[in-house]
């Protein structure tokens, strides 16, 4: 695999996996949960969470730069048979939720559509099945075609914003949602009990995407600096779109009439410009709902080939394309599983249980080995070294462990009941080869 993505390259696939169908579904959810102006530090909380645990996929990112991403870090950090443990519970987690996270994108591009085109609910899983295949067709090229793709598609989510942003200065009237919000009262004892966990758990889900450079290690020009800056760039751009979205927003329409919006921007643009332009606005938003479907697919297929390549997977997904030098493999078994999972799921289903199903293992997991690594081998290996070492490992954890109890009882059980499914995997798969050995 070449060494063929820079930094603006990386930082464009950053973004678009992290701008995704999320931010204009879940606004209108997350102010439902937080009833108030106090929605935004929901947005502000996602951001600081992925800043912070965006420390630690760096330092780990630039020290071992390869496909795959935490199933590199995982089998590095953690010793011995623990290690091939963890990284096997990462690439059968991935299994499950990777398609999971690219069905939520394809079934929320689905119902985004209907806006444009009233469709029944059978229709809305034939729109979002075919995304999974075009997506696949488009993916199925060399890595640096997909490059310049991704720059292409990047320019839908800045124009999406830029319209927003304009839209605000072109309303006739403005709610005064900012001094509303600067006067309110704080009480972070109140925010908690009102649900900021829950309205969280979702700004979470519209922020992850920041480490898919991670996924394309091999493939980076530079890693040791590309990384991590790309990383940054993508979670401080993004942080500053989304909260200059939701104010534009809530100073347009009211936010009690925007909680109830199935549509929200839709909504927010035909009030401003009329129907034509928000059906326009629809396309665009569409757009980057497929955009960031691309990007996760693009480094997700990238984590059972560096298993099957380590050995550890099966030897198949270690195939590469014959003259595209890409894991095709790899791809297509993610994207069928996708495409089953588009047409059997709803959106509101899976974003907690995206998030729970992935954060004991891969979030805490390689928090937790970062501080193995450090203490096996001190700060020599390091290429990126975070500041205040161990404060951000500190607060990572925490915070991730609050967001896994936010994501609900029956979520937290689902995502234990998905390891313990993997541990028993990897013991047969181990009794299975002592056996052939």
């Amino acid at each position: 695999m070449k060494r063929e993505l820079g930094l603006l390259q990386a930082s464009a696939i950053n973004m678009i996996d992290m701008v995704g169908i999320g931010p204009f579904i879940v606004l209108p959810l997350v102010i439902q949960y937080l009833q108030g102006p106090y929605f935004l530090y929901a947005w502000i909380a996602g951001a600081l969470i992925s800043f912070v645990d965006g420390l630690i996929w760096s330092e780990l990112g630039s020290a071992y730069p390869a496909a795959g991403g935490s199933y590199n870090f995982l089998r590095q950090a953690y010793p011995g048979k623990s290690g091939k443990l963890m990284s096997f519970l990462f690439v059968w987690q991935t299994l499950i939720q990777a398609p999971l996270v690219a069905a939520s994108g394809a079934i929320g591009f689905a119902q985004y559509f209907a806006y444009l085109v009233p469709i029944t609910d059978w229709q809305k899983k034939i729109v979002s099945a075919s995304v999974i295949v075009l997506l696949t067709i488009l993916l199925y090229r060399k890595i640096n075609s997909i490059g310049k793709i991704s720059l292409l598609l990047c320019s839908g989510v800045l124009l999406m914003f830029c319209w927003i942003f304009v839209g605000y200065f072109s309303a006739p009237h403005h709610t005064g949602f900012v001094h509303e919000f600067v006067n309110a009262d704080f009480n972070f004892s109140q925010l908690i009990a009102a649900g900021l966990g829950m309205a969280t758990v979702k700004t979470i889900y519209s922020y992850l995407g920041y480490y898919n450079v991670c996924h394309l290690g091999g493939e980076i020009k530079n890693p040791g600096k590309v990384i991590p800056r790309s990383m940054m760039i993508s979670i401080a751009v993004i942080a500053g779109l989304y909260l200059m979205m939701n104010i534009c927003v809530a100073e347009v329409i009211p936010w009690q009439q925007a909680a109830q919006s199935e549509f929200v921007i839709s909504t927010y643009i035909e009030s401003i410009y009329g129907s034509t332009a928000a059906n326009l606005a629809t396309v665009l938003v569409l757009w980057i709902a497929f955009a960031s479907l691309f990007a996760v697919l693009l480094g997700y297929s990238r984590v059972p080939y560096a298993a099957a390549v380590d050995g550890q997977f099966f030897s198949a997904f270690a195939k590469l394309h014959p003259t595209k030098n890409f894991p095709y493999v790899s791809l297509l078994t993610l994207a069928g599983v996708a495409f089953f999972m588009s047409m059997l799921f709803k959106l509101t289903q899976v974003i907690s249980a995206i998030l729970a199903m992935r954060i004991l293992i891969q979030f805490i997991g390689q928090a937790i080995g970062v501080v193995l690594l450090r203490k096996r081998q001190g700060r020599s290996h390091l290429v990126f070294s975070m500041p205040l070492y161990p404060l951000p490992v500190i607060l990572a954890i925490g915070v991730w462990l609050w967001i896994f109890i936010s994501t609900g009882k029956e979520f937290v059980i689902s995502g234990c009941v998905v390891i313990l499914a993997g541990v028993m995997a990897f013991a047969i798969k181990e009794f299975v080869g002592r056996k052939k050995a």
